[in-house]
């Protein structure tokens, strides 16, 4: 499918960046790199954890538990200890799901969110349910890119239980800013898995869609034995009863990927949030307006 804007409106590097992430056999370069990556010759390890480094920045390996990996991909995934990772302990503020690059977060207008700009997508379109969408209409929106380099799990933003689940299965663009740039509706057009929380101490809930890319499409939920990814053949709506603690392990991306993180309009943006800037998991991300309290 060619992109929905000229490559062209892209400077000379975005433009390269973008041809060698997606002008290429994405679903099956993705496939090979999901079996490459766990291989667990010492070998092959050292020459991929290498060549990694060469284009990873700011990897932070001294703050995981592990000091040594058997695997590309076992790195990938790795845990971090405990105190590398403090929780915001504000009942009245939702944490960062996941390490990011913070992009584009606002309102959303009606069911129209942004991906950059002059980009709109829908979110029903987003989240595959219009049911589902409608509860946040008019509410707000934060977009969280993991980069390669950085830690790859993420975790509820307050304490809550699962309400529902759902896959929905598509292509693997790449979610770089060249690509968002050009690729209209991208974040619809990816593999992605929609999970939504009842959150215990607000009385609503709040929506986490983690979005698939190139050599990544591979989701893997805690409480669910399947990965969900390319070959996954189950059904979309997947029943997965789970309660999570705030702070708590979700889920993780099987390398680096993107949240797009939904709520109702009680919220807004935590002073200091801006796009392109660097928040960790466990960090002031949305909080109740003024004129609003939890419960």
């Amino acid at each position: 499918m060619p992109p929905s804007k000229p490559v062209s409106r892209l400077t000379a590097a975005e433009r390269l960046n973008f041809l060698l992430t997606n002008r290429i056999p994405r679903r099956g370069l993705t496939l090979f790199m999901g079996r490459f990556s766990k291989l667990r010759n010492p070998v092959v390890r050292w020459l991929s954890m290498a060549a990694w480094r060469l284009f990873a920045d700011d990897l932070r390996l001294f703050e995981a538990k592990k000091a040594r990996f058997d695997s590309l991909h076992d790195c990938f995934v790795r845990e971090l200890i405990p105190e590398a990772r403090p929780i915001d302990p504000d009942p009245a503020v939702l944490a960062s799901p996941c390490d990011a690059v913070v992009g584009a977060f606002g309102d959303i207008e009606g069911l129209e969110a942004i991906q950059a700009k002059g980009f709109p997508y829908t979110i029903d379109d987003l989240v595959g349910d219009a049911e589902t969408a409608a509860r946040y209409r008019n509410g707000r929106f934060v977009t969280l890119r993991l980069k390669s380099s950085m830690y790859h799990r993420f975790h509820a933003p307050a304490a809550g239980r699962v309400r529902g689940l759902c896959y929905i299965s598509g292509d693997t663009w790449n979610v770089n800013p060249a690509t968002l740039k050009v690729v209209e509706r991208l974040y619809c057009k990816n593999e992605r898995v929609a999970l939504e929380l009842d959150l215990d101490d607000f009385d609503e809930p709040v929506m986490l869609v983690a979005v698939a890319a190139v050599l990544v499409a591979s989701v893997r939920l805690h409480g669910l034995e399947q990965a969900l990814n390319l070959r996954y053949r189950g059904p979309n709506r997947i029943d997965l009863d789970g309660a999570y603690r705030r702070g708590e392990q979700v889920g993780y991306f099987e390398h680096g990927s993107t949240i797009v993180m939904l709520t109702s309009k009680r919220f807004r943006a935590c002073d200091g949030l801006a796009s392109g800037g660097i928040i960790r998991m466990g960090q002031r991300l949305l909080e109740l307006s003024a004129n609003t309290g939890a419960g």
